[in-house]
């Protein structure tokens, strides 16, 4: 038996084969013969994957179950009832490849079916019972629940059966296996308490260990430690062992001792540090770590030299049913290999890393945790980078520790998980275990799960499975079976670029790493580009076809570029493609984006002949053109293209040819020009094509003179300076190559000028830019020839553009103005050397500011400034210019010249004669105003300019004026008024002075007097009376006797009543709002006979409607009024209006008076129910029989009043009856209830003084009165005096409170209010007086009441008993109050009714009034 890890793989007994593809099988394979020779590992590793058998099991029959003891039962799986679902494993497969598509599929899953059916068998011929453990060294040893173990060589060949069914019926199921390094060794715990260790060389039983743990718990745990002579187990008691194995005198001893007592907290999980062969020597060896598993914490501890706990680690909040894991693995950290120990319970993943340092001693260090959103129910280290977890839902999930990325989730439901539960339940022997251990033994599966040299093996009810990571090669090949070539693709990339995760199989160093995958990758592109073909339709529509190889041929292109493998691209992939009309013609296309993003710039000449000829017979002009200007074409045919190009417009790709393919630089500008200039010569409009052709002229022009090439990149060095010099030359020409007798001069410059002189002047400034960096030997290129030639060539074309634009009448004031910008801007260069006449920009200024053209003036002003700002100002007389400029209306010209001078204030004056910019005069007095940088003379002087224009600039904008008024002349108000003539105008600047609404600046700063606003209110009385009276109650700072008189001369008698009312004059703002209602209903009963007549309809009902208004002012002042008003005061106010509506009925007479009858009765009825709310009833129903118009016939038209008289005086009878009943009947439960407490007897809680804390009764030297509080706190009378907790009430009686409960409610115990309102168990309800005068026993006890108790019964009600029905009742009319109507209140309530107590206020609503 071989002892390298890797030969023993267990893979290369599995099948290997995914379980989701599990098939039925012959049920002879479960009598599994034994053979002489059983195949070999190389056998084995060689079968082809397709050709195995699958192995399930589905004949539940084959299974005894009367044979399954009681605890074996609890070992079935919790997905066990989806077994034999066939759609169910399609189902999972599906979403499996799904989740996979990233990183592939990462584990290999594969049944061991030897074991499997053997393990079956076994249960059925042998009564072995259903397995329960299972672990993994040299062999693989499964225990059953009938005591046996069963144990496999890695060719899954049954080797030795250890025990007996009699075994099993002693001790119980097997609930622990381990295995010595060595694999010599074999440990068995069972479910009844014993530890078994057997000989695997000949399957002896060496020991029986039956007193290493308390009697009557389970095994569920045993671990072989690195020393063989040394284990440790774990029992369903919690406690941890050691056992010590011993051989004296030929006699096998076992020492046990304590570890861990499970009285200190219950452990569920061991797991010693075993150390590969490998780091045998590593210094953390010695110490023999053991790490152990709480419900509460874990601990690290070292079982040698001497037992020494190194750690405690708490898990913190965690579900009480989670199960703790445990887990070692030797992890390379910062170039030192260090155990790591990972833990979790739940969903937290934790790591500890272990390490010992040069002094010996071991740190334990916390590491980066990991956060999953699933409860672990076991978790395995596969590799130092790699996790795999199996969670409560049966899902294994592969995690990346660096990363944190899940990598891959596999549905384990159909293998049928064995759990432990029976075991830590400890149902063998009685179930002694307690409730915290049994709820996390539901989902234990330890004995289930186990890991060994990267391989994960579970045990099933009816098989065994391995989990392995898959090579690299496997999992592109899994892919690749699936016909999943784009993610077998970009699986490998990763792979290629060192991204991928769980690799597995990829040695050396990078270079070769990358070499063997990129051979991978070429392999994986033919068999796509195979499949692709193979694949595609043969017959359907044409885009389906496309379509087809659309998502293809990119990929396929991507990945050569990545790979850098442009030639296999176009030799052998091309050529497969090409085969195919349509995939020919896709690959072609699908060139284009490479091309333009530069990331393929060179294609052997055979692709780009096709390229060209497909896009062209496509009519793929655009993509023809793209494609050009990104190529080398030097293998094309130049006339060819250059000629396809200017047929199809192509004017990029064409420059481009000419430039790279023949470096002609002159022919492309020919050929542009011979198409614009004509047009031009005839003063004809260009076309959109021909705009397009002039600007690329000009930008192709602009490019060759900065060193560019067009579209992109740069000349070579080589040929910038002749570049320049040809087009220099080319356009300064006086005349083309083909010119005509009635050619100009210059025709070149000519034509530019007329297409865009702007442009084409911003073009030759470049060349003046260009040569200044050659001065300063910024550019490493020559620019020109030499020096003296660059400025020859500047000042030669500058003599060009005056000669034409001057000396011809046909360029624009604009065009020309361009010109002179231009030429300021290089004149004012430091370094100038161009030199031009003077008197050409005094002709310039002549011809700009000739005061005879009106035309074009706004762009005559503008070239101007342009000029000026350019540094043209040098060139002219200042003095001249400014009266030129005045005189032609140039006043953004003035304002240039006055601020070069710093005079600021003749600015203001620009503005306001400007027509076009009048309303910024206020920014710029604001802004010089506030912003520094101005001197104070400069700022006083537009301070004194804007005071001078301050009528003109309230007339323009009186908001913007107040707003400037308010920031920078407060102080200036009444001047500034008195300076406006215009009583409109003071008007409207008072009113945004005084409007809030206003301006963007707070009101705050500006504080008008009371004359200013008195005088406001005379300007608004004339031009806004209707917004008066808003203004009136919106401002407080006018005086009003004056504000009053100011209204009454101008008659408005509605701000008059207002401020009347304000002064506290109530009745004269009636009389006049009266009087004003007056007048209108004597204009109403005028007009009422005439409504119909004459169509003035229209006009009644206005004059209705004013009546309406007015009564509706005069009603709301009545009402306010009539609030602090007695009865005979409230009378004088109402029954005059009552009388003004009533009157003018009695003059309206006639059929046509009819309407308006009735609309006046409609009214006076709102007057009286307005009215009732503050008039008795009889009064007023005396005051309308009075009436003669309500006085005669049969009461028809007071009917409703008297009625709802009636109906209110029954309510509120039966309503006042009802609440005495119910007031006295509470008043009598709580004054008894109040009683029966006050007289009941207190019992303190202790015998001592809770502020002195000395007992009461040991004081004999005194008499001591003793306070005895409700809440059963004693205190000494002095000590409680002592403490501030008594008052005396004005009716000498004291009254006192509890220290201790006030002082525990944060020291409100001083706060009168407080202690009343709250008043409760803190307060006394009974003072007690207890008198110690020799005998304690002898007590005098004298009841009294606190003062304020005989007013709390409502307070006492609400404690003991919840709301009465009179607080119910009250709370009702508390939500019904706004409802109510005037005709409820009594006429004249007593004095000691019960509605005017201060503690009781009913206000309910009324029944329905009776309408006629």
């Amino acid at each position: 038996m071989s002892e390298s890890p890797d030969t023993r793989s267990l893979v290369s007994a599995s099948s290997q084969l995914n379980l989701m593809e599990i098939d039925t099988i012959d049920d002879k394979e479960f009598d599994i013969p034994q053979v002489d020779t059983p195949p070999t590992l190389e056998s084995i590793l060689n079968e082809p994957e397709e050709e195995e058998e699958p192995f399930i099991l589905e004949d539940t029959s084959l299974m005894n179950t009367e044979s399954i003891d009681a605890h074996s039962c609890e070992t079935s799986s919790l997905a066990s009832s989806d077994s034999g679902d066939r759609t169910h494993l399609k189902r999972k497969r599906k979403t499996l490849e799904l989740h996979t598509a990233i990183h592939g599929s990462v584990l290999r899953h594969s049944i061991l079916k030897g074991i499997s059916a053997q393990i079956v068998s076994a249960a059925d011929k042998v009564d072995a019972g259903l397995p329960t453990a299972v672990t993994v060294s040299g062999v693989i040893v499964v225990g059953t629940s009938h005591g046996l173990a069963l144990v496999f060589d890695l060719n899954q060949a049954l080797r030795l059966c250890l025990g007996s069914t009699a075994t099993g019926a002693e001790y119980g199921a097997v609930s622990a296996l381990s295995i010595n390094h060595d694999c010599t060794r074999l440990l068995c715990g069972f479910a009844k308490g014993q530890i078994t260790m057997w000989d695997l060389a000949n399957g002896k039983l060496l020991r029986t260990i039956t007193d290493a743990n308390p009697p009557g718990s389970a095994i569920l745990h045993v671990k072989f430690t690195d020393d063989p002579t040394l284990a440790v187990c774990n029992d369903s008691g919690g406690s941890v062992f050691e056992l010590a194995f011993r051989r004296v005198m030929g006699m096998r001893t076992c020492d046990s001792r304590c570890l861990f007592s499970g009285s200190k907290g219950e452990v569920c999980n061991v797991e010693p540090l075993h150390t590969p062969p490998d780091l045998k020597d590593h210094p953390i060896t010695q110490y023999s770590l053991l790490a152990m598993a709480s419900l509460t914490k874990i601990l690290v501890i070292g079982l040698k030299p001497s037992l020494k706990v190194w750690m405690t680690f708490p898990y913190g909040k965690a579900d009480p049913s989670s199960i703790p894991q445990l887990a070692w693995q030797f992890v390379p950290v910062q170039k030192a290999v260090n155990p790591v120990l990972a833990f979790c319970r739940g969903v937290t993943v934790h790591f500890l890393l272990v390490k010992k340092d040069d002094s010996g001693t071991i740190h334990v260090i916390k590491q980066r945790q990991l956060q999953l959103d699933c409860d672990i129910i076991s978790l395995s280290w596969i590799d130092s980078r790699t996790l795999v977890a199996v969670d409560s839902g049966e899902k294994l999930r592969v995690v990346d520790r660096p990363s944190q990325e899940e990598l891959e989730t596999i549905d384990m439901a159909e293998v049928q998980l064995v759990y432990n539960s029976s075991h830590f339940k400890s149902l063998a022997t009685g179930g002694n275990v307690s409730q915290a251990l049994a709820l996390v033994g539901e989902k234990a599966c330890y004995q289930s799960v186990c890991s060994y040299a990267g391989q994960i093996v579970i045990l099933g009810t009816k098989s065994a499975h391995v989990m392995t990571l898959r090579s690299w090669r496997e999992r592109v090949d899994f892919l690749l079976k699936q016909e999943r070539f784009v993610e077998a693709l970009s699986l490998a990339w990763s792979f290629h670029e060192g991204t991928a995760k769980a690799v597995l199989g990829l040695f050396g160093d990078p270079a070769k790493r990358k070499g063997v995958v990129a051979d991978k990758m070429v392999e994986i592109l033919f068999q796509y580009v195979e499949h692709s073909l193979k694949k595609c339709p043969e017959h359907g529509k044409i885009q389906v076809m496309e379509q087809h190889f659309l998502d293809v041929v990119p990929v396929v292109v991507d990945y050569c570029l990545l790979l850098q493998r442009t030639d296999l691209l176009f030799s052998q992939l091309y050529g497969r493609l090409g085969e195919n009309c349509v995939a020919r013609g896709v690959f072609l296309e699908s060139l284009e984006p490479y091309i333009v993003s530069e990331r393929l710039g060179c294609l052997n000449a055979a692709v780009m002949k096709d390229l060209l000829a497909h896009l062209q017979d496509n009519n793929m002009m655009d993509s023809i053109g793209n494609c050009l200007v990104h190529m080398d074409i030097t293998s094309l045919d130049i006339q060819q293209v250059v000629q396809m190009c200017w047929t199809n417009q192509l004017y990029d790709a064409m420059i481009y040819v000419f430039n790279r393919g023949i470096n002609d630089y002159i022919n492309p500008m020919e050929k542009l020009f011979q198409v614009i200039t004509p047009p031009l010569r005839q003063g004809r409009a260009l076309t959109d094509e021909q705009v397009v052709m002039g600007n690329k002229l000009l930008v192709y022009i602009s490019c060759c003179l900065a060193g560019r090439a067009y579209p992109l990149g740069d000349i070579p060095e080589d040929l910038v300076s002749q570049v320049k010099n040809q087009v220099f030359e080319f356009l300064i020409g006086v005349h083309s190559a083909d010119a005509g007798p009635d050619e100009d001069m210059y025709p070149y410059i000519r034509t530019l000028l007329h297409f865009d002189t702007r442009e084409f002047l911003n073009v030759l400034a470049l060349v003046s830019s260009s040569l200044q960096k050659h001065r300063d030997n910024v550019l490493t290129f020559e620019d020109f020839k030499n020096d003296k030639q660059a400025l020859e060539y500047q000042q030669r074309i500058v003599d060009i553009l005056l000669k034409v634009m001057v000396e011809n009448s046909d360029f624009t004031p604009s065009q020309v103005g361009c010109l002179f910008t231009f030429l300021a801007r290089q004149l004012a260069k430091p370094d100038n050397t161009l030199f031009v006449n003077r008197k050409l920009f005094d002709q310039v200024l002549e011809f700009l500011c000739c005061p005879d053209d009106d035309s074009r003036h706004t762009e005559r002003q503008q070239v101007l400034l342009e000029l000026l700002q350019a540094g043209g100002v040098v060139q002219f007389d200042e003095g001249r210019l400014l009266r030129l400029a005045e005189k032609a209306e140039f006043y953004q010209i003035c304002e240039f010249l006055y601020e070069q001078k710093h005079q600021y204030d003749k600015i203001i004056d620009c503005y306001l004669r400007d027509p076009l910019r009048k309303g910024e005069v206020f920014n710029y007095i604001h802004n010089l105003l506030s912003i520094p940088g101005y001197s104070s003379e400069e700022k006083q002087c537009v301070w004194n300019k804007a005071l001078q224009h301050i009528q003109e600039l309230v007339t323009l904008d009186p908001a913007k004026s107040a707003d400037l008024v308010v920031v920078h002349f407060p102080e200036e108000v009444g001047p500034i008024i008195t300076q406006l003539q215009d009583d409109h105008l003071v008007f409207q600047f008072l009113r945004c002075l005084l409007d809030l609404r206003e301006g963007p600046h707070p009101q705050a700063l500006l504080k008008l007097s009371p004359d200013l606003n008195e005088l406001h209110i005379s300007l608004m009385c004339r031009f806004a009376p209707r917004q008066l009276t808003d203004f009136l109650k919106s401002s407080q700072e006018y005086r009003l006797e004056e504000a009053i008189q100011i209204t009454k001369q101008n008659q408005l008698h509605e701000a008059t009543a207002y401020l009347l009312e304000k002064k506290g004059d109530a009745h004269g703002a009636f009389q006049v709002l009266l009087k004003t209602l007056k007048v209108k209903l004597c204009a109403l009963t005028e007009g009422g006979g005439a409504q119909q007549r004459s169509g003035e309809e229209c006009e009644g009902g206005a004059v209705l409607r004013r009546v309406e208004e007015g009564l509706r002012d005069i009603i709301a002042l009545c009402h306010r009024s009539s609030q602090s008003l007695n009865p005979q005061q409230r009378e004088v106010l109402w029954f005059p209006l009552l009388e003004a509506m009533m009157s003018p009925q009695k003059l309206l007479k006639g059929p046509d008076a009819r309407p308006t009858s009735e609309a006046l009765k409609e009214l006076t009825m709102n007057v009286l129910n307005r009215m009732s709310s503050f008039i008795p009833l009889p009064a007023i129903i005396q005051r309308i029989l009075q009436d003669p118009v309500y006085g005669k016939g049969k009461l028809a038209e007071i009917q409703g009043l008297i009625l709802g008289m009636l109906e209110t005086f029954n309510y509120e009878q039966t309503l006042l009856e009802t609440t005495t009943s119910l007031l006295n009947h509470d008043l009598h439960w709580s004054l008894s209830h109040l009683r029966a407490v006050v007289s009941k007897g207190l019992h303190p809680r202790q015998d001592q003084c809770n502020i002195c804390l000395q007992q009461y009764k040991r004081r004999h030297d005194s008499p001591e009165q003793i306070i005895v509080f409700s809440c059963g706190h004693l205190y000494h009378c002095h000590c409680l005096q002592r403490k501030g907790r008594s008052q005396m009430d004005p009716r000498l009686f004291q009254a006192w409170s509890c220290y201790k409960c006030t002082s525990s409610q944060g020291g409100r115990g001083g706060d009168r209010g407080a202690l009343e309102t709250g008043r409760g168990r803190n307060t006394s309800l009974a003072q007690t007086s207890r008198t110690a005068v020799g005998d304690v026993k002898k007590v005098f006890v004298e009841t009294t009441l606190d003062p304020q108790q005989s007013q709390s019964w409502d307070q006492l009600r609400s404690l003991y008993r919840g709301p009465s029905r009179l607080a119910i009742l009250s709370e009702i009319s508390h939500c019904h109050g706004n409802e109510k109507s005037g005709l409820l209140n009594p006429a004249q309530p007593g004095t000691g009714s019960i509605f005017h107590s201060e503690n009781f206020q009913l206000k309910l609503s009324p029944p329905p009034l009776v309408e006629e």
